[in-house]
């Protein structure tokens, strides 16, 4: 990537049938005009994204929604206690976080099978132990609950999604096999990150990382409970001691390191916090460095607001909070659809153009196919709201297209400052 002028700047053109991008500038007089050069190789055949689910199945998972609700207050022991800790919620009438993803998930992968190749990884790893390690420990080769597909067609790929929404159901609210334990943020996500199946260079890669709480668990944190200035202790009444000493202290530096790591292998990560958690206190900061670490910051412009309580940044397109945030099932249902519509193209012959990423003026627009400039018209391609849309002959050569002989879109776009 390289930049000639100080003022040109590189915009990604995000589309799921890409199989490799790269980006030229070139100068514009005056300065106060600014041109950006995306180049593509589409290649339709291959253009189904990776996606792995890490999803937190730590104990706080089985909390309440709303831990207001008296509906949520248990008998435990001749006391009112709240449910979710010592005593399971009755999800019929107080729902809890796990019971509020399994109700959101279906529709997303039932709407995303088809286009999507999904695994799914849950942490922490609990094995039957009761102590620090056992409830700590990060994800390993048996909390790979569902590898990435081996067929490519349509109908095995979404009948593969839907075997991964029976195992997400499969998982109780309460009694044996229910969600338990910490949180090992940063060790789950740099054993995804080795997997072989997200090495696939011809493919887009991504992680998509589901958590409730605040990452922890590592054994090898610098700070510790001896020192609370340095240590932001995850356990409540200041349990970061003894054998949490290092594990119980937010595990930041860890966690965002690991998202880099990914990010250097050409895999996104993109952060989702569920819960009262990740929208208070020392949760927003950490999710948010995590996900602009992993190159999915959530992208804004006039038309897609950043939501209630938060800004759009005009000039990069970007919110100002990167990661995407959900309270309960309809909000989280919510965010899956944005991330699902955001990272899924089933429509290949469309490469989208968001926010500063479209030229201020349809003539200053130039498409380039297989090297020769192609003028806008009803059989070759348009403009239109979502972006470039290619039509007639020219679709037809895109979805023809294979890993041999694929098709080359380079699209030129000037916008004015």
């Amino acid at each position: 990537m390289r930049s000639k002028l100080p003022l040109l700047s590189a915009l990604s053109v995000g589309a799921v049938v890409l199989a490799c991008q790269t980006y030229d500038f070139e100068p514009v007089e005056p300065l106060a005009i600014a041109q950006t050069t995306v180049e593509e190789v589409i290649n339709a055949r291959r253009s189904k994204p990776n996606i792995m689910l890490l999803v937190d199945t730590s104990g706080s998972m089985t909390e309440p929604v709303d831990r207001t609700d008296p509906d949520c207050m248990v008998q435990f022991e001749g006391a009112q206690v709240l449910c979710g800790g010592v005593a399971p919620c009755n999800t019929q009438i107080c729902p809890t976080r796990w019971s509020e993803l399994q109700a959101a998930v279906p529709a997303f992968l039932e709407n995303s099978g088809r286009f999507v190749r999904f695994a799914l990884t849950t942490y922490p790893e609990t094995q039957g132990g009761t102590g620090a390690a056992d409830s700590c420990r990060a994800s390993t080769a048996s909390a790979l609950l569902k590898t990435l597909p081996t067929q490519e067609d349509d109908d095995s790929l979404l009948s593969h999604a839907m075997e991964i929404n029976d195992v997400l159901q499969g998982i109780p609210n309460g009694g044996e096999g229910r969600p338990l334990g910490g949180t090992p943020t940063s060790g789950s996500l740099n054993f995804v990150g080795e997997l072989p199946g997200l090495q696939d260079s011809e493919r887009e890669n991504f992680v998509i990382l589901l958590t409730d709480g605040l990452p922890n668990c590592n054994a090898a944190n610098a700070n510790s409970g001896s020192n609370p200035d340095l240590c932001k202790c995850t356990i409540a009444n200041n349990g970061c001691q003894g054998a949490y000493a290092q594990r119980g202290c937010l595990d930041t530096d860890a966690s965002v390191a690991a998202v880099q790591a990914l990010a250097q292998k050409q895999i996104s990560t993109i952060v989702i916090g569920f819960g009262a958690e990740t929208a208070t206190g020392d949760g927003p900061a950490v999710l948010d460095a995590m996900a602009r670490a992993g190159g999915f910051a959530r992208q804004c412009d006039a038309q897609n607001s950043c939501g209630a309580g938060d800004t759009c940044n005009p000039t990069t397109g970007l919110c100002s909070r990167a990661f995407y945030q959900a309270g309960n099932q309809a909000e989280l249902a919510q965010v899956l659809e944005d991330i699902s519509l955001a990272v899924i193209n089933p429509e290949p012959c469309l490469i989208k153009l968001d926010g500063p990423q479209r030229p201020s003026d349809p003539k200053l627009l130039v498409v380039y196919v297989d090297g020769v400039r192609t003028t806008s018209s009803a059989s070759t391609w348009t403009l239109e709201e979502a972006g470039v849309l290619f039509t007639g002959e020219t679709c037809d050569r895109i979805l023809t297209s294979t890993p041999e002989s694929p098709v080359k879109i380079e699209v030129r776009a000037i916008r004015q400052r």
